[in-house]
């Protein structure tokens, strides 16, 4: 007969010693500044192709006698997403730099949870340029009968294709953002748990 000590010892209620993280190698650290370079680098090509789409998109058609211009600056929500795409690919090269920096001078967490605000930051700012831009880009593409708004994008459709390859590029820079979030929150809450 086993003693009341034994029994309590393999009591499935009992508590067990948490064990801590184990210590991160150089080389996944290194790996982890080759990704979060990269993307950044992939995000700030994805706005700058995206901005150099749609400054570039415009097609003219007549119209009962009057010939009418298409351009991105006729749209607030288009003009809005070029100053997103302009905003999210200039802090994109810049944290680039600092990533860089970092990595050569060691991660603080202080400046791991600065980045992790960064990246969280301007992918809420990318989400909404690509929103809006999405929004009426749908009306223009498909119209809205209910409202009385008719499709524009039979008339042009040169126009219109190159506009969504811009919202493509720039959900693309989201996308890669929404990466770098994951990474750095990742980042800073193991730096948090570790001791």
């Amino acid at each position: 007969m086993a003693s009341p000590e034994v029994g309590r010892d393999k009591s499935p209620f009992m508590l067990q010693p948490k064990s801590l993280p184990s210590p991160v190698s150089k080389s996944s650290k290194t790996s982890s500044f080759k990704a979060q370079i990269m993307l950044r680098v992939f995000a700030a090509a994805f706005t700058l192709a995206a901005i150099c789409v749609m400054t570039t998109s415009s097609q003219s058609f007549p119209l009962l006698g009057f010939t009418i211009k298409a351009h991105y600056s006729d749209s607030s929500a288009m003009r809005f997403l070029l100053v997103t795409d302009a905003i999210v690919c200039a802090f994109s090269v810049l944290s680039v730099l600092f990533v860089y920096r970092l990595s050569r001078s060691g991660s603080d967490m202080k400046y791991c949870f600065y980045l992790f605000l960064h990246d969280m930051v301007i992918m809420g700012l990318a989400t909404s340029g690509c929103s809006a831009a999405t929004a009426v880009g749908y009306i223009g593409r498909y119209g809205e009968e209910k409202m009385g708004w008719i499709a524009v994008c039979n008339h042009v459709r040169k126009f219109c294709n190159q506009m969504t390859i811009s919202m493509v590029l720039s959900y693309l820079a989201f996308c890669s953002y929404f990466a770098l979030s994951v990474m750095s929150g990742n980042k800073v809450m193991y730096q948090y748990e570790s001791p």
